[in-house]
Order: structure tokens, then sequence, then C-alpha cells
């Protein structure tokens, strides 16, 4: 019997992702553990591996489709000895369901990483929810029919509607109990049926106001038109997306205040030093160095390793430490967990392994999901003092600067020395202004006397 190949959740939030690229093609021989595709979420591009084997009769969704709905049949596998009308039979069945394979056919594929097995089940039903729900949200105009009912359609017929401009409430379904599938969009098509009417005038939506329009003004697509700028335009990739929308939720809702603090790195810097001369593997990197005095400050002030929640507050018991890290694609943080108690051998191995994972969008989503506290380092770039963006729901991000040597006053006495101008960016509806300054205050003693990192 054909097995179906479905979109899998690569995690428990996603419900729909980009077939990137096929690593099969019909007519492939395919082995369990073969890869088989890319699929891009948010966040990173994993890979989906098979777990039977035969011959990948269908694709159903090409490379680069976008918005595939988790569940939805992506291929039909063809067992030893299987012709063509029953991988024609197959195809048909699964346009006419929609995704809805039977409960066997729903771990044909695998993707790393896998989610823990106790909550498998749960997460399967929350996420297949989720992708109904996320189908309905993108259904044309025609999202339910005249008496408010919903409309049964297939995730392919609902994004073929999307894309030729059709009302779904116009047309009428030949699939099982009246759900429109593929053949239904594609009749629709060549007759012309399921053009949404035009909007009679009085029901028109109002023209914003003048000073509105003034005050939003032209797009900047718009305006490099407008003046004739030249420019090449790319595709927004779902990392992006995450990280625009992300950050102006951030700005718009969480109130920012900042600190700043500076910080002599000379002891450090001898510290590190000695460490890398007596070290056979591994360089430990200041950002290690900073990573764990984070850590350690936050276990001397808990009050700061904070999330504001309208239930109530929440005091982390970990220092989960979220490291910058900018990729071709866009930034990410993948998380040093449990940092306040690793040693800095431990959390340079962890962060140099992260970070390249990072830069080939192999992250996992429990590499990057959670975290507790961030920290963003601009210093390796020559930037010597900025503000961050808080990354909610955390409290708090450190901000690092580049160490350079500037004049101080020791002793009464002008010197040298080599400094690293630290900003927080504070919630302060989790962290209060005497709390910043306390957790400041503990970091820059570790800082200052890097042998207390060491005991």
């Amino acid at each position: 019997m054909p097995t179906n190949i479905l979109m899998p959740a690569l995690s428990p939030t996603m419900t729909e992702g980009t077939l990137a690229k096929w690593h099969k093609q019909e007519g492939d021989e395919v082995s369990a553990g073969d890869v088989l595709a890319e699929i891009e979420t948010d966040k990173a591009t994993m890979e989906v591996e098979a777990v039977d084997e035969g011959t990948l009769g269908k694709i159903l969704v090409s490379d680069g489709t976008e918005n595939v709905a988790v569940n939805e049949v992506i291929a039909i596998l063809l067992e030893e000895g299987e012709n063509q009308s029953a991988l024609e039979e197959a195809v048909n069945k699964a346009q006419q369901g929609g995704g809805e394979a039977p409960a066997a056919d729903k771990q044909q594929v695998e993707a790393k990483p896998q989610e823990p097995s106790g909550k498998k089940a749960e997460g399967d039903k929350a996420e297949q929810k989720a992708s109904e729900a996320s189908a309905e949200k993108k259904a044309p105009a025609g999202k339910s029919d005249d008496k408010g009912g919903r409309i049964f359609a297939s995730p392919l017929a609902r994004r073929m509607a999307e894309q030729a401009g059709l009302d779904l409430a116009q047309l009428s379904g030949s699939g099982p109990n009246g759900r429109i599938v593929k053949a239904d969009i594609e009749k629709a098509i060549e007759s012309g049926v399921g053009k949404p009417e035009a909007a009679p005038a009085a029901a028109a939506a109002p023209a914003p106001a003048p000073a509105a329009a003034a005050a939003t003004g032209p797009s900047p697509k718009e305006q490099a038109d407008m003046f004739g700028l030249s420019y090449h335009q790319e595709p927004l990739s779902g990392m992006r997306k995450t990280i625009a929308r992300r950050l102006t939720e951030s700005k718009q809702t969480v109130p920012h205040f900042y600190l700043t603090i500076d910080c002599e790195l000379d002891a450090l810097l001898k510290t590190r030093k000695e460490l890398n001369e007596k070290a056979e593997e591994g360089k430990i990197s200041v950002n290690d160095f900073i990573i764990r005095a984070v850590a350690l400050a936050l276990q001397k002030v808990p009050a700061a390793n904070a999330s504001y929640d309208e239930s109530g507050m929440l005091y982390f018991d970990h220092a989960d430490i979220s490291m910058a890290v900018a990729t071709p694609a866009g930034l990410i943080t993948p998380i040093i967990k449990n940092a306040q108690a690793k040693g800095l051998s431990t959390i340079a191995r962890e962060a140099k392994e992260l970070a390249q994972k990072a830069r080939d969008n192999k992250l996992k989503p429990e590499d990057y999901q959670g975290g507790t506290f961030s920290v963003s380092n601009l210093g390796m770039y020559g930037v010597k003092h900025f503000d961050a963006v808080i990354n909610p729901p955390q409290g708090c991000i450190l901000a690092v600067g580049a160490g350079e040597q500037r004049p101080v006053v020791k002793d009464g006495a002008l010197a040298i020395a080599t400094v690293m101008s630290c900003t927080l960016s504070v919630d302060h509806r989790a962290v209060d202004g005497a709390v910043g300054a306390e957790f400041l205050a503990a970091f820059k003693k570790l800082i200052e006397d890097p042998m207390t990192m060491l005991l």
C-alpha cells in the first residue's frame, strides 16, 4: 500500500513551513535514514529523513513552496511491486483527503530533532489543531458559508484558491462530505466561477484620514521607485520575518530602560592568556568569560533573572544564557543552558559548537528556544557602546562593547587601562533600576577579578 509522506512538525509551536529543497526525485529509491528534503522554519533549515524504504512515486509539494501546513501530504512512497495505478489512486486520495492520513502513515518521515517521546501524542494533537487553525486563517475571503458554518477544503485547495483569488464560499466540493479539493479549484479556474464580487460602494472601507496617510507615507519600495533609486530586492526569509515581528513587538510592548557600566579588562586578559597557554584543546574567548560572569551574577542577584507575566512574576532557578549570533539569514540566539554550573572550558566548547551550527542553519529547536537572559557582544566589530533590544519574554539583555585603552584614575594618579562598556537593557515591569544596578555591580566585580570565576 502506498505511504503518505507528511509535512513534519519540527517544533511544538510549528503550524506550517517552507519545503526548501527535495534531496530525492520521483523514481528514486529510498532507504530508511535517507535525507528526503529540507524544511525551512522561521529559525532554521532542517533535514527530514525517511523511516521506511521504497520508491518515491510522486512529489505533491515542489521545492520552494511556502506555507505548507503540518501533516499535509507532500509526497507518496511506493512499496516494492506497486504500480502506476496504485500511485494514481494514492495521489487522488491524498488530494481529496487534504493531508489527513491514517495514523499509521503519520510517522513515515522524521525530522531532526524529534520531540521527547512522553509529549509526542499531545504534541501531535496540538500541532494538528494549530495546523487547521492556520489553514482557516490563511483561507481567501470566503472563510465560512452564508450560515456562518465552516467551509471544508484541503490545504492544497485553499492555497490554490488563494493564489487564484477565488472565494471558497462560492464553490461546491466533490470530495468526501462535500470537501473542496484540487480538482474543484482547477474546474473553477477554467469556468471562471468563484471570483469574489466587488463590494458595493456603500460597504467599502472608509478611506484613511489625510493626516494619517501623510504620517504613514509611502513604503520604502514606493519611495525608491518614486525617486528612481537603484536597488535589488530579495524575498523575506522566515527568520527575517520573525526578527521583524518580535523586535517590533518588543519595542512596542516592553518598557525598556538602560544602565551602563565600565569594566576594566586587564586582569581578565592576563588570566585568559595564561589559561589558553595551558589548554590542550580549544581556546577561551573574552565572550566566554562574559557568559560565565553573567551566569554567576544572576546567581548572586536572582531578582534580575526574571520575566514578567500577567499571572505573576517568574524567577528562574537556572541561568540559561542566550548568546546572539549573526548569520547570513539574520540574528539567532542559541542557549548555553545551566551556565552557572559550567566551567569556562565547557562554556567555550558549547558556545563554539552552537555558533557554528547557527551559521550552518543546523540548530535544533531546543538549541534556541527558551533562555532566561541574553548577551549581545559587538566588541569584535569595534563597537564601543550600543543599546540592545530585549528578547521577550526575557527581562534583560546585556550589550557588550569593545575593550579599548582609556585613561583612568587610580589612587589619585592618571593611568591607562583596557576598559569595556556594557549596557543592560531592562524590562521595567520585571526588574527595577536598583536590581539592575545591583546585577551590574556583581558582574563588574567578577569581570575585574576573574580568578573568582575559577573557584
